[in-house]
Protein backbone atom coordinates (compact mmCIF):
# COMPACT_ATOMS: atom_id res chain seq x y z
CA UNK A 1 0.00 0.00 0.00
CA UNK A 2 1.62 3.31 -1.17
CA UNK A 3 1.60 5.95 1.62
CA UNK A 4 0.11 9.19 0.17
CA UNK A 5 2.37 10.97 2.69
CA UNK A 6 5.52 9.69 1.45
CA UNK A 7 4.25 10.13 -2.30
CA UNK A 8 4.10 14.17 -1.47
CA UNK A 9 7.53 14.51 0.24
CA UNK A 10 9.47 12.45 -2.57
CA UNK A 11 7.39 14.88 -5.02
CA UNK A 12 8.42 17.86 -3.25
CA UNK A 13 12.15 17.04 -3.15
CA UNK A 14 11.79 16.45 -6.58
CA UNK A 15 10.14 19.84 -7.66
CA UNK A 16 12.75 21.54 -5.10
CA UNK A 17 15.88 19.78 -7.03
CA UNK A 18 14.15 20.78 -10.67
CA UNK A 19 13.98 24.30 -9.58
CA UNK A 20 17.23 24.26 -8.29
CA UNK A 21 18.72 22.73 -11.05
CA UNK A 22 16.58 25.22 -13.20
CA UNK A 23 17.41 28.14 -11.07
CA UNK A 24 21.49 27.16 -11.08
CA UNK A 25 21.36 27.01 -15.11
CA UNK A 26 19.43 30.34 -15.15
CA UNK A 27 21.90 31.56 -12.93
CA UNK A 28 24.98 30.51 -14.88
CA UNK A 29 23.03 31.52 -18.00
CA UNK A 30 23.18 35.22 -16.50
CA UNK A 31 26.36 34.86 -16.03
CA UNK A 32 27.38 34.01 -19.30
CA UNK A 33 25.38 36.35 -21.41
CA UNK A 34 25.00 39.44 -19.43
CA UNK A 35 27.90 39.18 -16.55
CA UNK A 36 30.87 37.89 -19.07
CA UNK A 37 29.25 38.27 -21.85
CA UNK A 38 32.11 40.80 -22.85
CA UNK A 39 34.90 39.19 -21.56
CA UNK A 40 33.89 35.92 -23.20
CA UNK A 41 33.07 37.58 -26.60
CA UNK A 42 36.28 38.72 -26.85
CA UNK A 43 37.97 35.84 -25.96
CA UNK A 44 36.18 33.97 -28.64
CA UNK A 45 37.01 36.73 -30.91
CA UNK A 46 40.46 36.20 -29.74
CA UNK A 47 40.85 32.67 -30.86
CA UNK A 48 38.70 33.73 -34.28
CA UNK A 49 39.64 36.75 -35.56
CA UNK A 50 43.22 37.77 -37.32
CA UNK A 51 44.07 41.28 -38.28
CA UNK A 52 46.35 42.01 -41.30
CA UNK A 53 48.27 44.95 -42.11
CA UNK A 54 46.98 46.32 -45.13
CA UNK A 55 50.05 48.44 -46.88
CA UNK A 56 49.86 52.19 -47.72
CA UNK A 57 52.08 52.62 -50.84
CA UNK A 58 55.29 54.66 -50.20
CA UNK A 59 55.48 57.75 -52.71
CA UNK A 60 57.55 57.49 -55.91
CA UNK A 61 60.56 59.65 -56.61
CA UNK A 62 60.18 61.13 -60.38
CA UNK A 63 62.90 63.46 -62.05
CA UNK A 64 61.49 67.48 -63.25
CA UNK A 65 59.35 65.56 -66.51
CA UNK A 66 57.47 62.71 -64.90
CA UNK A 67 60.10 59.90 -65.09
CA UNK A 68 60.12 57.85 -62.36
CA UNK A 69 63.17 57.29 -60.50
CA UNK A 70 61.80 54.92 -57.32
CA UNK A 71 58.23 53.29 -57.29
CA UNK A 72 56.82 50.71 -54.81
CA UNK A 73 56.12 47.28 -56.25
CA UNK A 74 54.33 44.41 -54.50
CA UNK A 75 56.14 41.76 -53.63
CA UNK A 76 54.78 38.24 -50.99
CA UNK A 77 56.10 36.53 -48.18
CA UNK A 78 55.16 33.05 -48.51
CA UNK A 79 54.19 31.91 -44.98
CA UNK A 80 53.19 28.06 -43.87
CA UNK A 81 51.05 26.63 -40.60
CA UNK A 82 53.34 24.50 -39.10
CA UNK A 83 50.74 22.50 -37.16
CA UNK A 84 48.62 21.42 -40.07
CA UNK A 85 51.33 19.83 -42.46
CA UNK A 86 51.78 16.30 -42.40
CA UNK A 87 55.06 16.00 -42.63
CA UNK A 88 54.73 12.54 -44.59
CA UNK A 89 52.66 13.57 -47.41
CA UNK A 90 51.03 16.56 -48.82
CA UNK A 91 48.55 16.75 -51.71
CA UNK A 92 49.34 19.61 -54.50
CA UNK A 93 48.51 20.58 -58.01
CA UNK A 94 50.48 19.28 -60.75
CA UNK A 95 50.32 18.98 -64.73
CA UNK A 96 52.34 16.11 -65.03
CA UNK A 97 50.25 15.09 -68.77
CA UNK A 98 51.73 18.36 -69.44
CA UNK A 99 48.11 19.23 -71.03
CA UNK A 100 47.82 22.52 -69.21
CA UNK A 101 45.59 20.79 -66.67
CA UNK A 102 46.68 20.50 -63.39
CA UNK A 103 45.41 17.93 -61.45
CA UNK A 104 45.93 17.04 -57.58
CA UNK A 105 48.09 14.20 -56.60
CA UNK A 106 49.75 12.95 -53.53
CA UNK A 107 53.48 13.10 -52.94
CA UNK A 108 55.89 13.20 -49.99
CA UNK A 109 56.05 16.71 -48.22
CA UNK A 110 59.68 16.69 -49.14
CA UNK A 111 59.05 16.76 -52.51
CA UNK A 112 56.05 19.13 -52.22
CA UNK A 113 58.52 21.84 -50.22
CA UNK A 114 61.31 21.34 -52.74
CA UNK A 115 58.68 22.42 -55.39
CA UNK A 116 58.26 26.04 -53.88
CA UNK A 117 61.83 26.53 -53.25
CA UNK A 118 62.50 25.59 -57.31
CA UNK A 119 60.31 28.42 -57.54
CA UNK A 120 61.73 30.88 -54.81
CA UNK A 121 64.89 29.88 -54.97
CA UNK A 122 65.42 29.84 -51.90
CA UNK A 123 66.86 26.29 -50.03
CA UNK A 124 64.47 23.47 -49.36
CA UNK A 125 66.08 22.50 -46.26
CA UNK A 126 66.02 25.72 -44.28
CA UNK A 127 62.07 26.03 -45.60
CA UNK A 128 61.52 22.12 -44.06
CA UNK A 129 63.63 23.75 -40.87
CA UNK A 130 61.42 26.78 -40.31
CA UNK A 131 58.52 24.24 -40.03
CA UNK A 132 60.16 21.88 -37.47
CA UNK A 133 61.88 24.39 -35.48
CA UNK A 134 58.22 26.41 -35.20
CA UNK A 135 56.51 23.28 -33.77
CA UNK A 136 59.69 22.80 -31.71
CA UNK A 137 59.12 25.76 -30.16
CA UNK A 138 55.25 25.81 -30.44
CA UNK A 139 53.37 22.18 -30.92
CA UNK A 140 50.52 24.74 -32.00
CA UNK A 141 52.06 26.76 -34.27
CA UNK A 142 50.73 28.30 -37.00
CA UNK A 143 52.75 30.45 -38.33
CA UNK A 144 56.60 30.54 -40.42
CA UNK A 145 58.38 32.11 -42.97
CA UNK A 146 59.01 30.19 -46.00
CA UNK A 147 60.22 32.81 -48.36
CA UNK A 148 60.49 36.51 -48.13
CA UNK A 149 59.42 39.17 -50.57
CA UNK A 150 58.92 37.12 -53.81
CA UNK A 151 58.07 38.41 -56.76
CA UNK A 152 54.13 38.58 -57.98
CA UNK A 153 55.15 35.63 -60.69
CA UNK A 154 56.66 33.81 -58.05
CA UNK A 155 53.91 33.75 -56.11
CA UNK A 156 51.41 32.69 -58.31
CA UNK A 157 53.38 29.73 -59.05
CA UNK A 158 53.63 28.72 -56.02
CA UNK A 159 49.72 29.60 -55.12
CA UNK A 160 49.23 27.37 -58.59
CA UNK A 161 50.70 24.45 -56.43
CA UNK A 162 47.70 24.69 -54.51
CA UNK A 163 49.72 23.42 -51.07
CA UNK A 164 46.24 23.60 -48.03
CA UNK A 165 49.12 24.82 -45.82
CA UNK A 166 50.65 27.47 -47.57
CA UNK A 167 49.24 31.08 -47.68
CA UNK A 168 50.85 34.16 -48.52
CA UNK A 169 51.43 38.07 -47.00
CA UNK A 170 51.84 41.24 -49.65
CA UNK A 171 54.78 43.12 -48.45
CA UNK A 172 55.42 46.64 -50.30
CA UNK A 173 59.14 46.75 -51.79
CA UNK A 174 61.02 49.17 -53.65
CA UNK A 175 61.89 49.71 -57.20
CA UNK A 176 64.70 51.53 -58.90
CA UNK A 177 63.43 51.35 -62.79
CA UNK A 178 66.42 53.34 -64.13
CA UNK A 179 68.70 51.57 -62.06
CA UNK A 180 72.61 53.56 -61.40
CA UNK A 181 70.68 56.26 -62.79
CA UNK A 182 70.22 59.82 -59.59
CA UNK A 183 71.07 56.57 -57.62
CA UNK A 184 73.78 58.92 -55.24
CA UNK A 185 70.52 61.19 -55.05
CA UNK A 186 67.52 58.88 -54.62
CA UNK A 187 69.14 56.39 -51.76
CA UNK A 188 68.10 53.58 -51.12
CA UNK A 189 65.80 51.55 -48.19
CA UNK A 190 67.49 49.31 -45.74
CA UNK A 191 64.83 45.89 -43.72
CA UNK A 192 62.60 48.71 -42.10
CA UNK A 193 63.59 51.91 -42.78
CA UNK A 194 65.13 54.39 -45.22
CA UNK A 195 68.89 54.76 -45.32
CA UNK A 196 70.40 57.10 -47.69
CA UNK A 197 69.97 60.03 -50.17
CA UNK A 198 65.93 61.71 -50.71
CA UNK A 199 64.45 58.09 -49.21
CA UNK A 200 65.93 59.29 -46.10
CA UNK A 201 66.00 63.44 -45.90
CA UNK A 202 61.96 63.14 -47.93
CA UNK A 203 61.18 60.22 -46.23
CA UNK A 204 58.01 62.41 -43.79
CA UNK A 205 56.32 62.72 -47.26
CA UNK A 206 57.38 59.68 -48.94
CA UNK A 207 56.45 57.26 -46.13
CA UNK A 208 52.79 55.55 -46.24
CA UNK A 209 50.88 54.88 -43.21
CA UNK A 210 49.57 51.35 -43.17
CA UNK A 211 46.11 50.20 -42.39
CA UNK A 212 44.67 47.07 -41.07
CA UNK A 213 42.01 44.39 -41.58
CA UNK A 214 39.79 41.55 -39.88
CA UNK A 215 38.82 38.35 -40.83
CA UNK A 216 37.32 35.15 -39.14
CA UNK A 217 39.27 32.37 -39.45
CA UNK A 218 38.57 28.59 -39.61
CA UNK A 219 40.55 26.22 -37.31
CA UNK A 220 42.99 25.70 -40.24
CA UNK A 221 43.99 29.56 -40.52
CA UNK A 222 42.28 30.18 -43.72
CA UNK A 223 39.62 33.28 -43.72
CA UNK A 224 36.13 32.41 -43.62
CA UNK A 225 33.94 33.85 -46.82
CA UNK A 226 32.82 37.11 -45.81
CA UNK A 227 34.21 37.94 -42.89
CA UNK A 228 36.89 40.58 -44.20
CA UNK A 229 36.75 43.33 -43.62
CA UNK A 230 38.83 47.30 -43.08
CA UNK A 231 39.66 48.24 -40.08
CA UNK A 232 42.04 51.09 -40.66
CA UNK A 233 42.11 52.59 -43.77
CA UNK A 234 45.94 53.27 -45.48
CA UNK A 235 47.30 56.62 -46.48
CA UNK A 236 50.19 56.50 -49.17
CA UNK A 237 52.98 58.34 -49.12
CA UNK A 238 53.22 61.93 -51.35
CA UNK A 239 55.17 61.75 -54.84
CA UNK A 240 58.71 63.91 -54.37
CA UNK A 241 59.36 65.51 -57.67
CA UNK A 242 63.06 66.19 -57.97
CA UNK A 243 64.60 69.29 -60.26
CA UNK A 244 66.66 67.06 -62.07
CA UNK A 245 67.11 66.21 -65.74
CA UNK A 246 67.42 62.20 -65.97
CA UNK A 247 68.37 62.16 -69.27
CA UNK A 248 71.56 64.66 -68.55
CA UNK A 249 72.11 62.90 -65.70
CA UNK A 250 72.41 59.91 -67.10
CA UNK A 251 75.08 61.54 -70.08
CA UNK A 252 76.87 63.22 -67.15
CA UNK A 253 77.21 60.06 -65.01
CA UNK A 254 78.29 57.98 -68.25
CA UNK A 255 81.11 61.25 -69.27
CA UNK A 256 82.16 61.17 -65.65
CA UNK A 257 82.60 57.64 -65.53
CA UNK A 258 84.46 57.18 -68.71
CA UNK A 259 86.98 59.64 -68.19
CA UNK A 260 87.49 59.24 -64.48
CA UNK A 261 88.82 55.63 -65.48
CA UNK A 262 90.71 56.65 -68.08
CA UNK A 263 92.31 59.33 -66.04
CA UNK A 264 93.14 56.94 -63.26
CA UNK A 265 90.65 58.84 -60.61
CA UNK A 266 89.57 58.01 -56.72
CA UNK A 267 86.39 59.72 -57.27
CA UNK A 268 84.65 62.54 -59.54
CA UNK A 269 81.62 64.59 -59.58
CA UNK A 270 79.84 66.76 -62.01
CA UNK A 271 77.09 69.43 -61.44
CA UNK A 272 74.67 71.50 -64.03
CA UNK A 273 72.99 74.53 -61.70
CA UNK A 274 70.00 76.44 -63.71
CA UNK A 275 71.29 79.96 -63.24
CA UNK A 276 67.98 81.99 -62.89
CA UNK A 277 66.61 79.50 -59.47
CA UNK A 278 69.31 77.76 -58.22
CA UNK A 279 67.83 74.49 -59.89
CA UNK A 280 70.17 71.34 -60.18
CA UNK A 281 69.65 69.95 -63.05
CA UNK A 282 72.19 67.31 -62.67
CA UNK A 283 74.39 66.03 -59.75
CA UNK A 284 76.31 62.91 -61.12
CA UNK A 285 79.03 61.10 -58.94
CA UNK A 286 81.79 58.45 -60.05
CA UNK A 287 81.48 55.56 -58.77
CA UNK A 288 77.35 55.30 -58.36
CA UNK A 289 75.88 53.53 -56.50
CA UNK A 290 72.93 50.75 -58.12
CA UNK A 291 70.03 51.48 -55.77
CA UNK A 292 68.69 47.93 -57.29
CA UNK A 293 71.83 46.44 -56.17
CA UNK A 294 73.89 47.22 -53.12
CA UNK A 295 76.80 45.10 -53.00
CA UNK A 296 78.10 47.08 -56.18
CA UNK A 297 80.24 49.30 -54.31
CA UNK A 298 81.95 49.91 -51.37
CA UNK A 299 79.87 51.54 -48.63
CA UNK A 300 82.03 55.07 -49.08
CA UNK A 301 80.73 55.12 -52.55
CA UNK A 302 77.07 55.06 -52.03
CA UNK A 303 76.30 58.27 -50.94
CA UNK A 304 76.58 61.90 -52.99
CA UNK A 305 80.01 63.46 -52.99
CA UNK A 306 78.58 66.37 -54.66
CA UNK A 307 76.98 67.00 -51.36
CA UNK A 308 79.42 65.26 -48.62
CA UNK A 309 82.48 65.25 -49.79
CA UNK A 310 84.68 68.72 -49.07
CA UNK A 311 87.95 69.59 -50.40
CA UNK A 312 90.45 72.36 -50.96
CA UNK A 313 88.72 73.46 -54.34
CA UNK A 314 91.89 75.88 -55.57
CA UNK A 315 91.77 78.34 -58.46
CA UNK A 316 88.23 78.07 -58.88
CA UNK A 317 87.84 80.27 -55.93
CA UNK A 318 89.59 83.41 -57.84
CA UNK A 319 86.58 84.77 -59.12
CA UNK A 320 84.89 85.40 -55.97
CA UNK A 321 88.17 87.08 -54.50
CA UNK A 322 88.62 88.91 -57.45
CA UNK A 323 84.06 89.77 -58.24
CA UNK A 324 84.55 90.78 -53.95
CA UNK A 325 87.51 93.52 -54.93
CA UNK A 326 85.22 94.99 -57.70
CA UNK A 327 82.56 94.96 -55.70
CA UNK A 328 84.45 97.11 -52.75
CA UNK A 329 85.85 99.06 -55.31
CA UNK A 330 89.49 98.34 -54.30
CA UNK A 331 90.60 97.12 -57.85
CA UNK A 332 89.24 97.54 -61.91
CA UNK A 333 89.43 95.38 -64.32
CA UNK A 334 91.96 96.98 -67.01
CA UNK A 335 94.28 97.89 -63.73
CA UNK A 336 97.90 97.38 -64.26
CA UNK A 337 99.63 95.64 -61.83
CA UNK A 338 103.37 94.06 -61.42
CA UNK A 339 103.52 91.05 -60.30
CA UNK A 340 106.94 89.86 -59.18
CA UNK A 341 108.46 86.30 -59.03
CA UNK A 342 107.32 85.59 -55.25
CA UNK A 343 105.21 86.71 -52.74
CA UNK A 344 106.12 86.68 -49.24
CA UNK A 345 105.00 89.83 -47.51
CA UNK A 346 104.12 88.81 -44.04
CA UNK A 347 104.69 85.79 -44.23
CA UNK A 348 107.08 83.82 -42.12
CA UNK A 349 110.75 83.93 -42.36
CA UNK A 350 111.24 81.33 -45.21
CA UNK A 351 107.38 80.87 -46.17
CA UNK A 352 106.87 81.81 -49.84
CA UNK A 353 103.49 81.71 -52.21
CA UNK A 354 104.41 81.10 -55.90
CA UNK A 355 102.70 80.66 -59.38
CA UNK A 356 102.29 76.94 -60.36
CA UNK A 357 104.85 77.92 -63.05
CA UNK A 358 108.02 79.42 -62.69
CA UNK A 359 108.15 83.30 -63.99
CA UNK A 360 109.80 86.40 -63.33
CA UNK A 361 108.23 89.97 -63.13
CA UNK A 362 105.23 90.09 -65.30
CA UNK A 363 102.79 93.21 -66.14
CA UNK A 364 99.50 91.27 -65.50
CA UNK A 365 96.18 93.69 -65.80
CA UNK A 366 93.87 92.87 -62.87
CA UNK A 367 92.03 90.86 -65.24
CA UNK A 368 95.08 88.85 -66.10
CA UNK A 369 95.76 87.70 -62.34
CA UNK A 370 92.01 85.97 -62.79
CA UNK A 371 92.14 84.71 -65.99
CA UNK A 372 95.83 83.49 -65.93
CA UNK A 373 95.03 82.20 -62.31
CA UNK A 374 98.07 83.81 -60.63
CA UNK A 375 98.49 83.05 -56.77
CA UNK A 376 100.74 85.94 -56.58
CA UNK A 377 98.25 88.54 -58.30
CA UNK A 378 95.43 86.65 -56.02
CA UNK A 379 97.63 87.48 -52.98
CA UNK A 380 98.64 90.85 -53.65
CA UNK A 381 95.09 91.85 -54.57
CA UNK A 382 93.13 90.72 -51.53
CA UNK A 383 95.05 91.99 -49.17
CA UNK A 384 93.07 95.14 -50.19
CA UNK A 385 90.57 94.22 -48.42
CA UNK A 386 90.35 93.18 -44.46
CA UNK A 387 90.26 89.80 -43.20
CA UNK A 388 86.59 90.11 -41.92
CA UNK A 389 85.59 91.62 -45.47
CA UNK A 390 87.39 88.56 -47.33
CA UNK A 391 86.06 86.32 -45.36
CA UNK A 392 82.23 88.10 -45.19
CA UNK A 393 82.51 87.58 -48.85
CA UNK A 394 83.09 84.37 -48.97
CA UNK A 395 80.34 83.18 -46.85
CA UNK A 396 78.00 85.55 -48.98
CA UNK A 397 78.74 82.85 -51.43
CA UNK A 398 77.32 80.37 -49.69
CA UNK A 399 80.16 78.84 -48.38
CA UNK A 400 81.14 77.48 -45.21
CA UNK A 401 77.34 76.33 -45.27
CA UNK A 402 75.25 74.00 -46.16
CA UNK A 403 73.77 74.76 -49.67
CA UNK A 404 69.86 74.47 -48.98
CA UNK A 405 69.39 71.35 -50.49
CA UNK A 406 69.87 70.02 -46.50
CA UNK A 407 70.79 66.04 -48.42
CA UNK A 408 71.56 63.71 -45.84
CA UNK A 409 75.08 63.90 -44.38
CA UNK A 410 75.94 67.15 -46.38
CA UNK A 411 78.78 68.98 -45.02
CA UNK A 412 79.36 72.68 -44.75
CA UNK A 413 82.95 73.28 -45.65
CA UNK A 414 85.38 75.70 -43.96
CA UNK A 415 86.33 78.94 -44.14
CA UNK A 416 88.64 79.71 -41.24
CA UNK A 417 87.33 82.13 -39.06
CA UNK A 418 89.56 85.26 -37.79
CA UNK A 419 90.73 83.86 -34.63
CA UNK A 420 92.02 80.46 -36.96
CA UNK A 421 93.67 82.20 -39.03
CA UNK A 422 97.49 82.58 -39.54
CA UNK A 423 99.52 84.69 -41.83
CA UNK A 424 99.83 82.22 -44.54
CA UNK A 425 96.02 80.84 -44.65
CA UNK A 426 94.95 84.41 -43.95
CA UNK A 427 95.85 85.09 -48.07
CA UNK A 428 96.02 81.29 -49.32
CA UNK A 429 92.00 80.89 -48.81
CA UNK A 430 91.66 83.68 -51.27
CA UNK A 431 92.53 81.31 -53.79
CA UNK A 432 91.18 77.99 -52.48
CA UNK A 433 94.09 76.69 -50.18
CA UNK A 434 93.10 76.29 -46.42
CA UNK A 435 89.75 76.17 -47.04
CA UNK A 436 87.14 73.47 -48.40
CA UNK A 437 83.83 73.35 -50.45
CA UNK A 438 81.79 70.58 -51.71
CA UNK A 439 81.42 70.25 -55.27
CA UNK A 440 77.70 71.78 -54.34
CA UNK A 441 78.85 74.75 -52.87
CA UNK A 442 81.32 75.64 -55.59
CA UNK A 443 78.14 75.00 -58.39
CA UNK A 444 76.42 77.35 -56.01
CA UNK A 445 78.49 80.23 -55.95
CA UNK A 446 79.04 80.28 -59.40
CA UNK A 447 75.13 80.64 -59.85
CA UNK A 448 75.38 83.72 -57.76
CA UNK A 449 78.10 85.61 -60.01
CA UNK A 450 76.13 83.67 -62.85
CA UNK A 451 72.69 85.77 -61.52
CA UNK A 452 74.13 89.47 -61.60
CA UNK A 453 75.73 88.77 -57.86
CA UNK A 454 72.01 87.10 -56.33
CA UNK A 455 72.94 84.01 -54.54
CA UNK A 456 69.60 81.41 -54.66
CA UNK A 457 70.08 78.67 -52.63
CA UNK A 458 70.16 75.55 -54.44
CA UNK A 459 67.19 73.14 -54.98
CA UNK A 460 66.74 69.53 -55.73
CA UNK A 461 63.32 68.81 -54.58
CA UNK A 462 60.42 70.74 -56.25
CA UNK A 463 57.68 69.38 -53.64
CA UNK A 464 55.95 66.70 -52.58
CA UNK A 465 52.61 65.93 -54.40
CA UNK A 466 49.80 64.64 -52.02
CA UNK A 467 46.92 62.25 -53.39
CA UNK A 468 44.48 64.74 -52.78
CA UNK A 469 46.27 67.09 -54.81
CA UNK A 470 47.84 69.42 -52.80
CA UNK A 471 51.77 70.09 -52.91
CA UNK A 472 53.98 70.73 -50.17
CA UNK A 473 58.04 71.42 -49.63
CA UNK A 474 58.40 73.88 -52.40
CA UNK A 475 61.48 75.93 -52.55
CA UNK A 476 61.42 79.04 -50.80
CA UNK A 477 62.41 82.06 -52.90
CA UNK A 478 65.22 83.57 -50.66
CA UNK A 479 67.64 85.23 -52.08
CA UNK A 480 70.55 87.44 -51.38
CA UNK A 481 72.88 89.60 -53.48
CA UNK A 482 76.59 89.44 -52.64
CA UNK A 483 78.12 91.65 -54.78
CA UNK A 484 76.85 94.41 -57.39
CA UNK A 485 75.40 93.50 -61.09
CA UNK A 486 78.44 95.38 -62.34
CA UNK A 487 80.92 93.18 -60.47
CA UNK A 488 79.33 90.63 -61.20
CA UNK A 489 79.19 90.15 -64.72
CA UNK A 490 83.09 92.26 -64.98
CA UNK A 491 84.21 88.73 -63.50
CA UNK A 492 82.21 87.11 -66.06
CA UNK A 493 83.35 88.81 -68.56
CA UNK A 494 86.94 88.44 -67.23
CA UNK A 495 85.98 84.41 -67.14
CA UNK A 496 85.50 84.42 -70.76
CA UNK A 497 89.56 85.34 -71.61
CA UNK A 498 90.00 81.65 -69.91
CA UNK A 499 88.06 80.15 -72.61
CA UNK A 500 89.27 83.07 -76.05
CA UNK A 501 92.65 83.52 -74.82
CA UNK A 502 93.87 81.59 -71.97
CA UNK A 503 94.51 78.14 -70.57
CA UNK A 504 91.60 76.40 -72.34
CA UNK A 505 91.51 78.42 -75.13
CA UNK A 506 93.11 75.38 -77.08
CA UNK A 507 91.69 72.64 -75.34
CA UNK A 508 87.94 72.82 -74.97
CA UNK A 509 85.72 74.66 -78.22
CA UNK A 510 82.25 75.74 -77.90
CA UNK A 511 81.42 77.40 -81.93
CA UNK A 512 78.81 80.23 -81.56
CA UNK A 513 78.87 80.11 -77.89
CA UNK A 514 80.06 82.39 -75.53
CA UNK A 515 81.49 80.13 -72.31
CA UNK A 516 83.02 81.75 -69.44
CA UNK A 517 85.42 79.49 -67.21
CA UNK A 518 87.82 78.81 -64.27
CA UNK A 519 89.93 76.02 -63.67
CA UNK A 520 91.76 74.66 -60.61
CA UNK A 521 94.01 72.47 -59.58
CA UNK A 522 94.56 71.99 -55.94
CA UNK A 523 96.82 70.14 -53.94
CA UNK A 524 95.58 67.45 -51.17
CA UNK A 525 96.76 67.46 -47.53
CA UNK A 526 98.14 64.54 -45.79
CA UNK A 527 98.55 64.61 -42.42
CA UNK A 528 98.85 68.27 -42.50
CA UNK A 529 101.47 67.93 -45.54
CA UNK A 530 100.46 68.67 -49.36
CA UNK A 531 102.00 65.94 -51.04
CA UNK A 532 101.87 64.64 -55.31
CA UNK A 533 98.10 63.80 -54.95
CA UNK A 534 95.89 66.19 -56.84
CA UNK A 535 91.87 67.07 -57.36
CA UNK A 536 91.47 69.41 -60.70
CA UNK A 537 88.32 71.14 -61.36
CA UNK A 538 86.99 73.24 -64.10
CA UNK A 539 84.03 75.53 -63.26
CA UNK A 540 82.21 77.42 -66.00
CA UNK A 541 78.71 79.15 -66.97
CA UNK A 542 76.87 79.26 -70.59
CA UNK A 543 75.99 81.82 -72.53
CA UNK A 544 78.24 84.17 -70.87
CA UNK A 545 76.48 87.36 -71.80
CA UNK A 546 73.08 86.17 -70.08
CA UNK A 547 74.62 82.85 -68.35
CA UNK A 548 71.38 80.42 -67.94
CA UNK A 549 73.30 77.26 -66.72
CA UNK A 550 76.30 76.54 -64.33
CA UNK A 551 78.58 73.34 -64.98
CA UNK A 552 80.92 72.02 -62.26
CA UNK A 553 83.62 69.22 -63.00
CA UNK A 554 85.94 67.71 -60.21
CA UNK A 555 87.94 65.08 -60.87
CA UNK A 556 89.76 63.54 -57.46
CA UNK A 557 93.59 61.99 -57.63
CA UNK A 558 93.67 61.67 -61.32
CA UNK A 559 97.14 59.49 -61.90
CA UNK A 560 97.91 60.42 -65.57
CA UNK A 561 96.80 64.20 -65.84
CA UNK A 562 97.65 66.23 -62.73
CA UNK A 563 96.58 69.81 -64.33
CA UNK A 564 93.14 71.26 -64.60
CA UNK A 565 93.41 70.61 -68.16
CA UNK A 566 92.58 66.28 -67.01
CA UNK A 567 88.94 68.13 -66.25
CA UNK A 568 88.65 69.91 -69.83
CA UNK A 569 86.73 66.48 -71.77
CA UNK A 570 84.33 66.38 -69.30
CA UNK A 571 83.52 69.58 -68.83
CA UNK A 572 83.70 70.53 -72.49
CA UNK A 573 81.14 67.20 -73.30
CA UNK A 574 79.02 68.15 -70.16
CA UNK A 575 78.49 72.10 -70.87
CA UNK A 576 77.43 70.59 -75.35
CA UNK A 577 75.13 68.36 -73.91
CA UNK A 578 73.57 71.18 -71.54
CA UNK A 579 73.77 73.24 -74.56
CA UNK A 580 71.78 70.64 -76.74
CA UNK A 581 69.53 69.62 -74.10
CA UNK A 582 68.03 73.23 -73.17
CA UNK A 583 67.68 74.58 -76.72
CA UNK A 584 70.34 77.30 -75.63
CA UNK A 585 70.40 79.90 -78.58
CA UNK A 586 73.71 80.89 -80.02
CA UNK A 587 75.02 84.20 -78.67
CA UNK A 588 74.42 86.56 -81.20
CA UNK A 589 77.72 88.60 -80.14
CA UNK A 590 81.65 87.49 -79.66
CA UNK A 591 83.23 87.86 -76.38
CA UNK A 592 84.81 91.16 -75.37
CA UNK A 593 88.97 91.15 -75.62
CA UNK A 594 89.73 92.11 -72.50
CA UNK A 595 93.79 92.77 -72.14
CA UNK A 596 95.18 90.52 -69.90
CA UNK A 597 98.82 92.27 -70.16
CA UNK A 598 100.43 95.69 -70.36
Amino acid sequence: MINPRSTRRRLALSVLLVFAIVAGLGFRLVDIQVVRAEEISAGASDHRSRQVTVYGTRGSIVDASGVVLADSVQRFDITASPRNVDFVTTSILRDDDGDGESERVTVPTSEAIEAIAAITGDDAAEMMAALTDALADNPLADFAYLSRKVKLEQFEQVKALGISWVYNEQQPARSYPNGAVAGNLVGFLGTDEPLAGVENYMNECLAATNGSSLYEAGADGVALPGTTYVDTEPVDGATVRLTIDSDLQWFAQQTLASNAEELGAAWATAMVVRVSDGYIMAAADWPSVDPNDLNSLPAEDMGARSFTSPYEPGSIIKPFTFASLLDAGKVSVDESILVPATYTEGLPAGKVITDAWWHGEVRWTAAGILADSSNIGTSMLSTRLDAEDRREYLLGFGFNTQSGVDFLGEEPGTVLPLDRLDSITNVTQQFGQGMAATSAQVASAYQALGNGGVHVPLTLVEGCEWPDGTVTNTPSAESTRVVSESAANDTVSVMEQVITQGSLSSIVSFPGYRVAAKTGTAEIAENGVYGDERIVSIAGMVPADDPEYVVVVTIAKPDTMRTSAAAAPAFETIMQQVIKAFRIAPSSESAPFIPLTW
